[in-house]
């Protein structure tokens, strides 16, 4: 018998991101890319040159203005995007994200808003007020 492997066009695209929590509050980012913006976790597309921690300590920086320190490995979350429900179409390809969240603690910076990038805002909210957040998946799993 002979196996014949089935090709699938599709993107992968490695993510990482951030629970980061204090004083009762959460740091969340307004993700503006989908049609009404939603609230997700700091964090990201991993470029090809960096360690995974380090391109969250730099997402978390662009989106928040913070610097921190990854902790622990929260989980990975998967997802994959049909070509119709992209954001941004390409042709008949698929997506698949694969997005690894690790607690982080801040050290320094400040909070700003990110310019020219895929989130307008980002804000301490009460971990009480999340659930009745407009809130990304993974916020909901990681966070509440």
């Amino acid at each position: 018998m002979e196996f014949t492997p089935e090709f699938t066009d599709y993107d992968t695209r490695l993510g990482g991101y951030a629970v980061v929590v204090r004083e009762g509050h959460v740091l969340l980012a307004l993700w503006n890319e989908p049609e009404v913006p939603m609230w997700t976790l700091p964090g990201g597309g991993i470029e090809l040159h960096e360690e995974l921690e380090d391109g969250v300590v730099r997402e978390v920086r662009e989106e928040s203005g913070y610097d921190v320190v990854v902790g622990r490995l929260l989980g990975v979350d998967t997802r994959v995007t049909p070509p119709g429900d992209r954001l941004q179409p390409v042709g008949d390809r698929f997506q698949k994200s694969v997005r690894v969240v690790f607690e982080a603690t801040v050290v320094g910076g400040g909070l700003t808003a990110e310019v020219d990038g895929t989130t307008d805002e980002a804000r301490w909210i009460p971990l009480a007020d999340v659930p009745g957040l407009r809130r990304e998946p993974m916020v909901r799993r990681f966070v509440g």
